[in-house]
Formats: C-alpha cells, sequence, structure tokens
C-alpha cells in the first residue's frame, strides 16, 4: 500500500513538472491568484494560511538551513540562466542580420553560402527577376558576394593563434540592401583598389584591425580603410569590393550568392517563384530573415541542449538539499504540526503549508540567481563559429524577460520537488507517533 502511495506521488510530481514546463507567465499568476483567493474564501485555505505564517515567520530563526535552499537554487538559476544566454544571444545576433524586404540567392540545396555558387550569367538572370527593387538610375538593387576565409591573429592570444574571420567580396549595392551598415570610423573602401572595412565585432575579435593597418589577404596587402557597425552577424565580416577579393583569391567572374533588395515584403513569392521556374537557373530564394533564422537552428539547439543538460545536473544537487533542509524543518516542528492537527487541522493545509514555504525559498533563490545573471551576463561579448560561415562570430549574450522567467520556473519546480516530500511526511504521519518523536 505504501509503495502505491509513494509511485501515485511521483508520477503525479511528473505530470504536475511537465504542465509545469509549458506554463507561460500569465498562467502561473492565474495560478497564483486562484491560490490566494482559496486561502482567503475556504476554510481549508484559511487553516493553510495560518500553518504558512507560522512557518514564514520562523525563518528568519533557521537563516543558515533557509540559505541553503536559497544559494542552492541561485546558484541552478544563474548557471541556467547564463548558459541560454548564449544561445538566445546567438539567435538574435542572425536574426538581426535578416529582414522580410531583402532575399537572399543561393544554388539550389545549398545550406549556406559558403557550399554555393553563382556564375555571372545568374546574377545577370536575378537581377531581371520581377519584384525587385530599383534605384533611383533604374538599376536592380541587387549585391553579388563572394565569401571567403583568412586566418587572423587573436586580440589577446599568443604570438602565433589565431582565427578564422569571414571576408565578404560586396558590390555597390550591399549598403543599399543593408541599411543598417554604417560606417563608423574612416570611409568605405574604393572599387578596383585593395581596400577593405572592418565590422566592429572583427576589431572585438582579431588584431591589427585598425584604420591603416595593413593585412595580408590572398597573398596581397590590404589596406583597412574603414570600420562599420551594423548590429547583426555582420559586425564579424570584413568587407572590400568583390572583384578584387575574386581576382585575389582566383575566383573568376563567379559569387557565393547574391542580396536582393525587394520591392515589398509580398513580393518574396513572384521572387522566388521566377527563379525556381526559369529552366536556365538552378537556384533557391528566400527572405533573408529566414535563412538567417535556419542558421542559428543547429547552434542554438546545442547551446540550449547544453545549458539544459548542466542546469539539470546542478537542479538534482538542489533538490537534494532542499530536501535535507526541509525534512530538516519539518521534523524541528513535529509537535506543532502534530498540534494543528490534532485539533482539528486537516492534512492538506499542512502539505501546502510546508509547500509555500519552501516555494517562496525557492522564489527568492530564483530571483538572485536570474538577477546576478542579467547584471553579469546581459550584453557580455562572446564569439563562436556560426552555422554555415568560414569564421568566427560576435555576439552578445541577451538575457531577456522570457529567460528570466524560464530560470524562475525552474527554480519554483525545483522548490516543488523539495517541499513536497517532506509535507506529505508531516501530513501523513500519525498524530502520536509525531507526538513521540518530538
Amino acid at each position: 500500500m505504501k509503495f502505491l502511495k509513494n509511485l501515485g506521488l511521483f508520477v503525479l510530481t511528473v505530470l504536475m513538472l511537465v504542465g509545469w514546463i509549458f506554463l507561460p507567465w500569465y498562467g502561473a499568476l492565474a495560478l497564483a491568484a486562484l491560490l490566494g483567493l482559496w486561502m482567503l474564501l475556504f476554510r481549508t485555505g484559511m487553516q493553510t494560511r495560518s500553518v504558512a505564517s507560522v512557518g514564514i515567520s520562523t525563518l528568519t530563526q533557521r537563516l543558515g538551513s533557509s540559505a541553503v535552499i536559497v544559494v542552492g537554487i541561485a546558484g541552478v538559476v544563474g548557471v541556467l540562466v547564463a548558459l541560454l544566454a548564449m544561445a538566445e544571444g546567438y539567435a538574435q545576433t542572425l536574426r538581426n542580420s535578416g529582414s522580410t524586404d531583402t532575399a537572399i540567392v543561393m544554388r539550389g540545396a545549398s545550406a549556406n553560402e559558403v557550399s554555393s555558387s553563382l556564375s555571372r550569367e545568374d546574377v545577370l538572370q536575378i537581377e531581371q527577376a520581377p519584384g525587385v527593387a530599383k534605384n533611383a538610375k533604374g538599376e536592380p538593387i541587387v549585391s553579388a558576394e563572394t565569401v571567403v576565409a583568412a586566418n587572423l591573429p587573436i586580440k589577446g592570444g599568443k604570438a602565433d593563434e589565431s582565427g578564422s574571420a569571414q571576408v565578404r567580396g560586396i558590390s555597390e549595392a550591399a549598403f543599399a540592401v543593408r541599411p543598417n551598415a554604417k560606417i563608423i570610423e574612416g570611409r568605405t573602401f574604393q572599387p578596383g583598389l585593395r581596400e577593405i572595412i572592418v565590422g566592429k565585432g572583427a576589431v572585438r575579435q582579431f588584431a591589427g584591425l585598425k584604420v591603416g593597418d595593413t593585412l595580408k589577404l590572398g597573398n596581397q596587402p590590404w589596406t583597412i580603410v574603414g570600420i562599420f557597425a551594423s548590429g547583426d552577424a555582420m559586425e564579424s565580416e570584413l568587407w572590400a569590393d568583390a572583384n578584387v577579393v575574386n581576382d585575389s583569391y582566383k575566383r573568376g567572374s563567379g559569387r557565393n550568392s547574391a542580396t536582393v533588395k525587394l520591392e515589398n515584403p509580398a513580393a518574396i513569392k513572384a521572387f522566388s517563384e521566377a527563379l525556381e521556374n526559369n529552366p536556365q537557373l538552378k537556384v533557391k530564394a528566400s527572405t533573408t530573415l529566414e535563412f538567417f533564422a535556419k542558421q542559428s537552428e543547429q547552434m542554438t539547439k546545442i547551446l540550449r541542449i547544453i545549458g539544459i543538460t548542466v542546469g539539470s545536473i546542478m537542479a538534482v544537487g538542489a533538490i537534494f538539499g532542499a530536501l535535507n533542509t526541509m525534512f530538516a524543518a519539518v521534523a524541528a516542528r513535529a509537535r506543532e504540526i502534530a498540534t494543528l492537527r490534532a485539533i482539528g487541522f486537516r492534512g492538506l493545509p499542512v502539505v501546502i503549508a510546508v509547500m509555500l514555504e519552501t516555494t517562496l525559498l525557492a522564489l527568492i533563490g530564483g530571483l538572485i540567481g536570474g538577477g546576478v545573471a542579467w547584471l553579469l551576463f546581459n550584453g557580455f561579448e562572446a564569439s563562436t563559429m556560426a552555422a554555415g560561415s568560414v569564421g568566427k562570430l560576435s555576439f552578445n549574450l541577451a538575457v531577456s524577460p522570457g529567460l528570466l522567467w524560464e530560470g524562475i520556473k525552474w527554480a519554483l519546480a525545483i522548490g516543488f520537488v523539495g517541499g513536497l516530500f517532506p509535507a506529505v511526511r508531516a501530513a501523513s504521519l500519525p498524530v502520536t507517533t509525531a507526538l513521540r518523536e518530538a
């Protein structure tokens, strides 16, 4: 009988945790409001309020044991939020790189720019497709681009330590299809010359990228003439004239991709259908927003798995800490709980009261852990290899409100599990046994 009772309690706990995972913040507020009304309007709720108020009022007398729960859960939430902030910042940076009114065209079946190739004839036909916006001169706004890799010395690293940077050969239309990219120091390059501009993110990662410095790319010397900022993944790149990049890297007249300014977001349908139905082309078009969102999926998933795995391992330790603390707290209050039950208090108010106490400590720990993670890591600069890229991607960790809520949900879940079993034991222990143990 005891085994079946414990099994039922375990299954109920698992089901409640699964439901809690998918609960939005307003659902949690609704549950809290219902609990508050129950404690105000119903007899068992009033009993719960009385028992909980006594337990909570004695927390100051148990600072040491209470701190074990708070600190343990704060550590779990802090680490979890910090790790998930990497995934959030990475995905956010790539999402910011795209929009619904621009499209990227690559060779069909190519997963990324590096594996794609377009001929000069392909580019000319892309420019003539319906839906392409035109500039004041009536010219299609299309930037046919080449992507290559360059090894550069890492800033702050050893003398022989280098990293891969992405060099993008662009056309004059590049700034028109990416209006958020602005020169913040120096000037842009002159077409036909070995001049290059570098992104603000690349400057943070690599040494020797000041305006006026000289780089060796494709066995040729290049002069850095400007620094640009865009607030997205492009900041990690180096830009130069596509024709000169192709000459230096012996790429001929081909390109890896073409980024197109659309007349409006709705034009993507006619534009992509015209390209796919053209028998002379074997290309595929998508909005840049869709493209970069897809590029971020794999790395974001990996970073989230790492964060949740580490958080889960730490959560197990925090749960055991909460269990030990709450079992000790319940044992210390055994006479008090037994007396309450002897004078008519039911088991349910005792269970909920003990769990409210643990939940309060968990909430405090979650708020502290989330707050520390936000103070230390929100906006923190990091870098990693971008999916489908040949260079490192610089991005800022993002501790969003959604991540903070996710951390608090974890904290409350740990508090729930850590308080449930001690609470059930306190409510189910026979009164006479409890008085003898006390």
